[in-house]
């Protein structure tokens, strides 16, 4: 194991670099989550061996289900302030017959490519059914790209990291060699069930706890309303999982969902103060990633790695949003547009890290194909998001004018008199 001193060095070098290259980044295809994640590659197994970490060791569980945490708990915040909005439709589309279409084709190939067996083939499946265009950066917050394409991808998202989870979860559970006795019923009453309810109590008492205004709450800043928010999240993590213990990841994200609902003041001071912490986890896990890979582990699996590379960017999503949108108003390059940019990005990272610390008896392969999607994924819509933007901008500006060219004139007025 690499020791804290090194660990210390790279990590205050990495927030180094990316600062003073942030600027490049913003006027150029490149990619910092790339660019992290390419230095945990060099500097890891793969590379100089200068990160040695072991998946299964205490540092590197704490790092992803720290990571999940936040993540989720950020997620489930945001779904109230998104949900209201009108244009609900199309992410939910995406989410309830896109998302499970993905995971099911991404399965069926590596079973058809691979000698995986259903139940890990459906793990891998569930494992990059996930997106995260928050790493195209462009696509969600440039506003050439139009309002109903940025809400759709943002609020799919964050979503669809807490949906993915339970059958994560399950499936990992189901293929654990401590879980011999594994059953599918007791995970959905006690692991969902429980964090449910968790996750709602929690969420309920933590809005009512801190009061809405006046008394103890006169004169709180809003970073330590912030920090509240952490606090619960962490909070609904370790009640969970104490006996009878629910899913504590389940419970979090509900209980945000909850929060977020209940109380738009806290959420809202955390959705402002948060994005440090965000990036800071985010940015741990990019390079524990990048250093847990090899190249003779992303292709252990030869051809038939790159062919599932090819079908989770190239088939999956777009047949699964084709279908999902079937029906709908949206013009074809719209739909082009929402089903290419879909990256693979830290949900599946930290998904995957699980899957390897469990000791899987084929964790490990699961680990290294699902890593060869987010890095691709990773390259290619990063270095593609600015030209995709440019080409979705033209299209809506002529579409616009198409429309306001076929739009009847307006009647002439007959005057006074």
């Amino acid at each position: 194991m690499t020791s804290f001193e090194t660990v210390a060095v790279v990590l205050g070098a990495v927030l180094m670099g990316g600062a003073l290259l942030s600027g490049l980044a913003h006027r150029s295809f490149l990619s910092l989550t790339a660019l992290f994640v390419i230095v945990g590659f060099v500097l890891g197994d793969g590379g100089l061996d200068v990160l040695q970490f072991d998946p299964g060791s205490g540092f590197v569980v704490i790092l992803a289900e720290v990571a999940l945490i936040v993540l989720l708990f950020r997620d489930g915040l945001e779904v109230e302030s998104e949900m209201l909005q009108r244009e609900w439709r199309l992410p939910l589309r995406k989410l309830v017959i896109g998302m499970p279409i993905t995971a099911a084709i991404v399965a069926v190939s590596a079973k058809l490519l691979t000698d995986l067996s259903w139940t890990e083939a459906f793990l891998l499946g569930a494992l990059l059914s996930p997106t995260d265009p928050v790493l195209s950066s462009a696509v969600v917050t440039n506003p050439r790209v139009p309002r109903v394409v940025r809400h759709s991808l943002n609020l799919e998202s964050g979503l669809n990291d807490g949906l993915a989870l339970p059958p994560v979860l399950a499936l990992i559970a189901a293929l654990s060699l401590t879980r011999p006795d594994f059953d599918v019923v007791t995970f959905v009453l006690q692991d969902v069930g429980l964090g449910l309810v968790f996750g709602i109590a929690m969420g309920f008492l933590a809005s009512v706890l801190l009061p809405r205004g006046g008394g103890l709450t006169k004169g709180i800043p809003g970073h330590q309303k912030s920090l509240y928010a952490l606090g619960v999240a962490f909070a609904t993590y370790g009640v969970s999982v104490i006996e009878p213990h629910g899913n504590g990841f389940i419970a979090v994200y509900v209980a945000a969902i909850v929060l977020g609902i209940r109380r738009a003041d806290i959420r809202g001071e955390f959705e402002h103060r948060s994005d440090d912490i965000v990036e800071l986890v985010k940015l741990g896990i990019f390079v524990v990633f990048g250093s847990l890979l090899t190249f003779s582990g992303l292709f252990g699996d030869g051809w038939a790695a790159v062919a599932i590379v090819v079908v989770a960017l190239l088939l999956a999503r777009p047949i699964a949003l084709a279908v999902a949108l079937a029906g709908t108003r949206l013009s074809l390059p719209t739909k082009a547009f929402m089903a290419w940019f879909g990256p693979k990005g830290v949900a599946t990272m930290t998904f995957s890290i699980i899957v390897l610390g469990e000791g899987l008896a084929d964790g490990e392969r699961i680990f290294n194909i699902a890593a060869l999607v987010v890095f691709v994924s990773i390259i290619v819509h990063s270095t593609t998001d600015t030209a995709g933007v440019n080409w979705i901008a033209r299209h809506d500006t002529k579409q616009r004018e198409r429309e306001e060219h076929a739009a009847p004139a307006e009647p002439a007025g007959r005057g006074p008199g």
